[in-house]
Order: structure tokens, then sequence, then C-alpha cells
């Protein structure tokens, strides 16, 4: 049978950059290890130790989880499109009594009036819009826009909760915020606009990190959760908080073209752990600030995540509780996956085995402890570098961004040998020579130490701490940051 597996943007590196690829199968199995015999770096994204497909990795078969069907045993026809879909970073309101709803000034009534003439909204939605109270988890590239949208809605209570500051890096997508507002808390900078927006909404700022102690008493106090967050253990803990204190939580993630939106609503239907039951290992799936995100698909997603809010909101009965909404931007397309609830999910499921927030940067991997007994690497700083080789130390240097990266900065003297290609290529790096590895804040650089090590490479490597960005602070602010 010919079939085509779809490989989302996270995982193309490793299949030489192709979102699609043709083969012969009659199972999903056997469609599966084709590919990752093709391209072998593959099967470490996709497959465990114990080579099952990992759990933070979904198949559909169509629109349909082959998790749901015979799993790797899932019979193709031709023609079939297998879909490779990972990990990627009605409401409480509308079953009130109409008599207890807010009422609307004059100013609001003109103010809305493209609302109220609609009978899916009218004069008694929109109250109920300035009834309900929605938190939004980020200010950044999905808060943005979706804070935008509810405030201008009319959402009566917005809650705000982050705790960095605006960084230039941001304005490329993060709407809310101006170069005026460069160097501000992001609340207080996205407080100010949303009052611009529409100065008849309440809004809380929480200039605090979301944590396994707050977060319950936090959520407990808003009718709707917003997910705008852009790592996994805050993720989980949204997800956790949502279930355990009864909220539906909007969720949306993004990364570069790609984006995800869905509604987890425990009492109706799946959650996300029923998706993903586990998060995948650290550094796994590169964040946005490694990998890249169109300015504009986190408003595309973010204005999602604001309509499915609305019509919970609104009472709506066609939300995205168990669908999966995939978009693509470079395509231009929409696609819809059926979620069902997991009756094994350890805190939505039948027998839930977490009935209390746990400590969600050890559940992911990440916890301080664990990054402490993390793999010995040797690591030198931009500053001793640029020493070293000023007194004509013999150092190979290996940049293992991607080519469009080496294309907008570079250290003098460098060999580009991209991340998923360095082991492939490791016969290009002279092992009787002092290596030092870089990328752009240190990450992937330490990935390919790791891999070239268990490859067998046997010369002397050393990760530059802070990667080529540390180069630009400490050594030469001519190298351009990005």
């Amino acid at each position: 049978m010919s079939v085509t597996i779809a490989i989302p943007t996270a995982l193309r590196n490793f299949a030489d950059g192709q979102s699609r690829i043709e083969l012969q199968a009659t199972t999903a199995g056997e469609a599966l290890d084709q590919l990752t015999s093709q391209y072998a770096e593959l099967r470490r994204h996709l497959y465990d130790d114990q080579n099952k497909l990992r759990s933070f990795v979904n198949v559909y078969l169509n629109d349909e989880d082959i998790r749901q069907q015979s799993g790797a045993a899932t019979a193709l026809k031709d023609g079939d499109t297998l879909m490779i879909v990972p990990a990627i970073a009605g409401g409480a309101t509308a079953e009130a009594d109409v008599k207890d709803l807010p009422a609307l000034s004059n100013e609001e009534i003109a103010r809305y009036s493209r609302h109220l003439i609609m009978p899916e909204v009218g004069l008694e939605g929109q109250r109920r819009l300035k009834a309900a109270s929605v938190l939004a988890i980020g200010t950044g590239g999905l808060g943005a826009p979706l804070g935008m949208y509810l405030a201008a809605a009319g959402v009566g209570r917005l809650g705000l909760v982050d705790f960095d500051v605006v960084d230039s890096s941001n304005l490329q997508r993060q709407i809310v915020h101006g170069t005026k507002d460069v160097g501000r808390r992001k609340v207080d900078s996205a407080r100010e606009r949303l009052a611009d927006i529409n100065p008849h909404i309440e809004i809380e700022t929480h200039d605090i990190r979301l944590t396994s102690d707050n977060a319950l008493a936090l959520f407990k106090n808003y009718d709707i959760i917003v997910d705008g967050t852009d790592n996994f253990p805050t993720r989980y803990l949204v997800n956790d908080a949502c279930v355990l204190t009864g909220k539906p939580n909007v969720y949306g993630s993004i990364f570069r073209f790609e984006g995800q939106a869905s509604v987890f609503w425990a009492e109706r239907g799946a959650c996300y752990r029923c998706l993903y039951p586990e998060p995948p290992p650290p550094g796994l799936v590169p964040s946005c600030a490694e990998g890249g995100v169109l300015g504009v698909l986190p408003g595309i997603v973010g204005a999602i995540q604001a309509n499915e809010t609305i019509k919970i909101i609104l009472g709506a009965e066609d939300t995205l509780v168990n669908r999966l909404l995939l978009f693509d931007a470079w395509h231009m397309k929409f696609r819809e996956f059926k979620l069902r609830k997991d009756p094994n999910c350890p805190v939505c499921g039948e027998n839930p085995t977490i009935k209390e927030l746990i400590d969600y940067e050890q559940f992911c991997g990440v916890a301080p402890s664990q990054q402490v007994a993390a793999p010995q690497l040797n690591e030198i700083t931009a500053t001793e570098l640029k020493q070293r080789l000023d007194r004509g130390d013999d150092i190979q240097i290996i940049d293992v961004r991607e080519p469009h990266e080496y294309e907008i900065a570079r250290l003098p003297q460098t060999k580009l040998i991209p991340l998923a290609q360095v082991v492939n290529r490791m016969n290009e790096i002279d092992a009787s020579r002092e290596t030092v590895v870089h990328c752009k804040g240190g990450v992937r650089s330490a990935k390919a130490i790791e891999a070239l090590k268990q490859a067998g490479f046997n010369g002397k490597l050393v990760n530059l701490k802070g990667g080529i960005s540390a180069w630009s602070d400490e050594v030469d602010p001519g190298v351009a940051k990005y």
C-alpha cells in the first residue's frame, strides 16, 4: 500500500527537512519502521529504549489515534496518511441565572453593539461575558492576542500571570507590548494596553511564577483558565490544577509554522494527560527560542483560544472539547483529530492516583537536583575562549546551529555542522585537537557533545557556555544577537 507520513516541523531536521514522506506499508508499525530505518536519528525521538512508541508522541491514521485502533498493527489502505503529532511547550458562567448577570451601561451597549445584534450572543450573552472571569497564564506570544481579544470582547475580569520582563526579541510576535515597554514587567505592560482597549473591565495582575504552591488557590478564583505557557512543567501543572479545581483548560501551543489548540475539560472529556501521558525528555523538543516561530502564528492560535474561551462563556456546544486542532501556517491548512478520555489517566481517569499537585520540574526531568547531577560537561566562557584564541591555542570551533542561523551571525574560524548531522559527519572533526562546540545559547551544543561521545568520538569536547549570544555580550557586540 502506498501511504504518506506527515512529519511535524519539530522533527523535520531529522528527516532531511522533508514534511511528507511516501512509502509502501500495510500497517502503521511497518510504515514507522521503514521511516526510522531510512532516517535513523528519528528513531530516538519516536521510540524509547524498549522499542515502544514514546508516550508523548501520538500517531494518527487520518483523524483517529492508532492507540484507539490496533496500535502498530493498525491496517493501512492505499492513499492513507499517517501523521506524527508530538507534544510541542459550556462554562460555569453560562449556567448562571440571567437575573444575577450584571447590567450593561449605555456606553457598553454602544461598544458591544456588533455582539448584541448577533442572536448567538445578544444582550444576555454579553452580560455573561461581563460576568465571566478568565485567567491567562502568560502574556507572551499566545497571551498577548488572547488577552487583547478577551478584553475587547468584554470579559469582565481578566487575570494575567507572568513574571518576565519585556525583551526586544519579544516584539516580533507579542503584540500587547511595544518598544517603549522593553525592560518593563510584562504584566504591567499588558495591563496598561488592555485597560486602554477596554476601560470597562477589571484586570488583575499576578507578577509571579506559577507553582504547585499557588496554582490551586489562584485557579479557584476564575471560571476559565487559558494556557499560554511555553514549557512542559507549567503545561502539566496547569492541566492538573484545572482537573483538581474543575476548570476548563483552553490549550494552545506553537512552534515555527505549526500550532495546536484544544479545550481540555475533565468533566466533559479528555485532559492534556490523556493526549500526552508523559513529557518528552528535557531538550528533546526545541523551544521557540531555539527553533523560532513565525510572528503571526501565535496571533492565529491565540485568537483561536480566545474564540473557544468566549464560546465556553456563552454556553456553545461545539467547542474543541475532545478535539485537537492542528494548524500549519506555511501550507495554510487545518487538520482536526479526535481525542478520547483515557480511563487510566492518572489525574482524570476512573481511579486517579494524582490527587494533589506534584513537583512538575522533577516530573519533566528538569529538577534543579537533576540538573546538578546531569552529564559531566566541560565548559568554557566566551571571554576565556577569546583569551585562548588570542594567545594562539590550537582550538577548533564547531557550530551546530542551522545554516540560516550561521548566515545571521558567526564566530571567526568556525566550521558549521548542524546538530542533526554532527554524528554522521564526526569524521570532519579532528579528534587530535581540542574542540569547542557552540550554538545559540548552549543547549544544542551540549546535546551535540553528548551525541558525539555516545558515538565513540574520543577527542576533547568543550561546550561554549551561553553560545554565540554570550560571545556577543562578553566579547564582540558587533556579532548580531537574535
